[in-house]
C-alpha cells in the first residue's frame, strides 16, 4: 500500500476542533484508499484528530518530525 499523498495539510497553530473538521473536510473529497498528510502540533492536537479519524473508520499513522509537531499520514477508509 502506497502512502504517498493525494492532498497535504498544514494544520499547524491550528486550534481544536478546527483541525480535525478540516481534516474530515479533505477526507471527504478524496476516493477511498487515497491517502491525507497532515500536519499538527504535538499533543492534544494529534491526539484530538488521531482519535476522531480512526473512530470515523480511517487508518492512521504517527510520524514525529521536528519537536513540537507530527504528521498524521491517513487512509481514507481504512
Amino acid at each position: 500500500m502506497s502512502k504517498a499523498a493525494a492532498v497535504q495539510l498544514d494544520l499547524r497553530g491550528t486550534p481544536c476542533p478546527l483541525n480535525f473538521i478540516r481534516s474530515k473536510l479533505a477526507l471527504e473529497k478524496l476516493a477511498p484508499g487515497a491517502w491525507l498528510h497532515v500536519d499538527l502540533d504535538a499533543g492534544e492536537p494529534e491526539e484530538m484528530v488521531a482519535s476522531g479519524l480512526r473512530e470515523a473508520g480511517h487508518h492512521v499513522e504517527l510520524e514525529r518530525l521536528e519537536p513540537g509537531w507530527v504528521r498524521l499520514l491517513i487512509c481514507h477508509g481504512g
